[in-house]
C-alpha cells in the first residue's frame, strides 16, 4: 500500500501533472470569457444586423409538439438547432483565434529568448551550455584539422 501512495505521489506532484492543471483552471475561466464576449458583445450587433433575430432560438422543426388540452407537453417537438451551431462556430472561431495570437506572441518570446545574440533577453542555461558546447566542439574539430 505504502509502494502505490508513493507511485501516487510522484505521478501527483510531477510538473507536467500542475502545469496540466493549472491549464484546466484557466481554460475553464477562459471558457467563460469568451462566453461573454460572443454573446454579449458579438452578436447583439449581428442581431442588430439582421433586425433583431435571436440566432440561439434559429432552428428547422421537424416535428411540432403535441400538447394536450390543458397545454402540457405530451411529445416533444423534434428541431434542428442552427442557431446554437452558429453561436458555436463563432465561439470557436473567436478561441481558436485568441489561442492562435497567444501562440504567436509566447513563440516570439521563446525565439527572442533562445537568440544567444540578443542580449535584452536573459538566454536560458540550455541554450547557453549548447552555444558554448557546440564552440567547443568548432574548436575541437579545428585543432584536429591542423593536426593532421
Amino acid at each position: 500500500m505504502k509502494k502505490l501512495f508513493v507511485e501516487f505521489k510522484e505521478f501527483a506532484v510531477k510538473g507536467n501533472m500542475m502545469d496540466m492543471a493549472v491549464g484546466i483552471i484557466i481554460g475553464a475561466a477562459f471558457n467563460k470569457i469568451i462566453d461573454v464576449l460572443v454573446k454579449q458583445v458579438f452578436l447583439p450587433p449581428l442581431s442588430l444586423l439582421t433586425n433583431g433575430v435571436n440566432f440561439h432560438d434559429k432552428r428547422i422543426i421537424l416535428k411540432e409538439a403535441v400538447l394536450d388540452t390543458s397545454g402540457k407537453v405530451i411529445t416533444d417537438e423534434v428541431a434542428i438547432g442552427y442557431g446554437i451551431l452558429g453561436e458555436t462556430m463563432i465561439d470557436f472561431l473567436i478561441v481558436s483565434f485568441t489561442i492562435f495570437m497567444v501562440v504567436k506572441f509566447m513563440n516570439r518570446l521563446r525565439n527572442k529568448s533562445q537568440d544567444v545574440q540578443d542580449e535584452t533577453v536573459a538566454t536560458p542555461k540550455d541554450i547557453e551550455l549548447l552555444t558554448k558546447l557546440t564552440k567547443l566542439m568548432e574548436e575541437q574539430n579545428n585543432l584536429m584539422k591542423t593536426n593532421k
